[in-house]
């Protein structure tokens, strides 16, 4: 008996994926203390709204990608929905991707090293509330498989709207 496959079993393996992060980096970011501006009246129960955007590009050099997410923080009073605070932040993660077949390129980009940053992410906005006079905002973890999905579903939609 042999070691070797029978009918060429190991070449039909696929390739196996290599996939490093070569940097991360804010690359944008604004915090509007509204509340040290101008004030709230009464006391302030805050009602927070997160968006969340995502961007991936290729860059010159092979196999390397920089990844995107985008962060839009808004913190409002809940009874009269007076701003108290506005956080914008682009968060960007700098990867080397082999082994990925072209057409899973876009949702490995999008759904994979978003997860890989995020943790770092969550981070900086903790600690950008908390250094900004609010508790810290501990942001729940995010679903890149569902966020990817509906924003297929968007662009499907908007599609039927153009052709309708």
């Amino acid at each position: 008996m042999s070691d070797t496959p029978e009918n060429g079993a190991a070449a039909a393996q696929p390739a196996q994926v290599k996939s490093r992060v070569m940097a991360q980096y804010i690359r944008d970011m604004s915090f509007e203390n509204i509340l040290a501006q101008k004030g709230v009246s009464g006391e302030a129960q805050p009602e927070i709204q997160v968006q969340v955007n995502l961007d991936a590009r290729k860059r010159t050099a092979d196999n390397q990608y920089e990844v995107i997410t985008k962060l839009n923080i808004t913190s409002k009073t809940k009874d009269k929905g007076e701003p108290l605070f506005v956080l914008e932040i682009e968060y960007a993660g700098v990867f080397h991707v082999e082994g990925v077949p072209e057409e899973q390129m876009h949702p490995y980009l999008l759904i994979e090293c978003p997860r890989i940053t995020f943790p770092f992410l969550r981070r900086i906005v903790s600690d950008i509330t908390r250094d900004g006079g609010f508790p810290a905002l501990n942001l729940e973890t995010i679903d890149f498989v569902a966020l990817y999905r509906s924003e297929l579903a968007r662009r499907a939609e908007a599609e039927k709207a153009k052709v309708n």
